[in-house]
């Protein structure tokens, strides 16, 4: 069966988002929305570098949702809009397709959300007979999936511990790295992921999905984070960190059963290698690490690199192609908003080269 799938925004993500849709051989790419007026009536293969597909880009939603596709893959930037991007996917999922997406990322397990706030996307699920599944790298797969793999090979488990150590300086994401995360502000600013309660409604629902997986109920979350100053200025092409500001982020959203850490969600994250020498290091240039400390005691290093020789390519192509291969099982599973312990185990079908 092939599944018809209209791809939201061109992005960091979507873009590669598109490109995996219409080059997969299970999906037909019918659609494609975009935010700017300059890529409206463009041919969508020529908005993502790729052979022309006679599709043209278009920003009229009541067009695209007439398509009648099967599936949107939705991964419009939500950070600052989430209430704006449920908005847009409730009017999806209501319209009778089923959304995948990397936007409004606590999603990824539906219960930690506010009831509030999942509301609209339940109700258009009831009324659409549709599905929506929330996912990327991280969070995503990296601490989700790849955790629960080893868990299910144990006698019994301590902790859990998922890690991103990622050099961040060639995430040209200006109002991310710079506004959202704090890089380049003074050590004793408070960033928009710095304020209590963020680490823990973005990452939150990976480490109370993890511990609902084992079994446990957590009594409670909390966060912890330190920072590190650049040396000397830090030159990163799309701006300059300075000397004395923030170049180095570490934090922990963690999971507590009975007054213990149990699950724990940790980010390393820098803007050069020689910073904070002492903190965890990747096993190469950048990647993920899961610790599962029981019997037996597992640690995987997942090491990641684009086609184009950058780790945060990797990173951005990961995460579309979580969302972009699980659309057949999205598809065909329950109507409602889905975790990953509600999808089967989505391999790469169709995407082994034999010519």
């Amino acid at each position: 069966m092939t599944y018809r799938v209209i791809q939201w925004s061109t992005g960091n993500v979507g873009h590669h988002a598109a490109r995996l849709i219409a080059r997969h051989p299970d999906l037909e790419l019918v659609g494609l929305w975009v935010h700017s007026p300059d890529k409206v009536g463009r041919d969508v293969g020529e908005l993502i570098g790729i052979e022309p597909l006679g599709i043209t880009a278009t920003d009229d939603v009541d067009a695209l949702l007439a398509l009648g596709a099967d599936c949107v893959s939705y991964t419009a930037t939500a950070d600052l809009r989430p209430t704006e991007a449920i908005d847009d996917m409730a009017r999806i999922l209501a319209s009778g397709a089923n959304v995948v997406s990397s936007s409004v990322v606590p999603l990824l397990y539906p219960p930690h959300v506010d009831p509030m706030m999942r509301a609209p996307l339940e109700d258009a699920c009831t009324s659409g007979g549709t599905s929506c599944f929330t996912s990327g790298i991280d969070p995503g797969w990296a601490n989700d999936l790849l955790p629960l793999v080893l868990t299910g090979n144990c006698e019994y488990i301590d902790s859990v511990r998922m890690m991103e150590i990622v050099n961040y300086n060639t995430y040209a994401q200006p109002e991310v790295l710079f506004g959202t995360m704090g890089f380049g502000q003074p050590l004793d600013a408070t960033p928009l992921l710095l304020v209590p309660g963020v680490l823990s409604f973005a990452w939150g629902g990976v480490v109370r999905g993890i511990a609902a997986a084992l079994g446990a109920e957590l009594d409670e979350l909390v966060e912890v984070h330190e920072r590190l100053p650049a040396p000397a200025d830090i030159d990163l092409g799309f701006g300059v960190v300075e000397a004395g500001t923030t170049a180095a982020l570490r934090f922990e959203v963690q999971g507590i059963v009975n007054g213990t850490v149990r699950v724990v969600l940790e980010h390393v994250t820098r803007l050069d290698d020689d910073l904070a020498p002492d903190w965890p290091q990747p096993a190469g240039h950048s990647g993920y690490r899961v610790i599962v400390s029981g019997n037996p005691n597992y640690t995987v290093d997942l090491q990641m690199m684009g086609d184009d020789g950058d780790h945060n390519t990797a990173g951005l192509v990961g995460t579309a192609a979580r969302i972009v291969n699980a659309i057949p099982a999205v598809c065909a599973a329950r109507p409602g908003l889905l975790s990953v312990t509600d999808l089967p185990l989505v391999p790469g079908r169709g995407l082994l080269r034999t010519d």
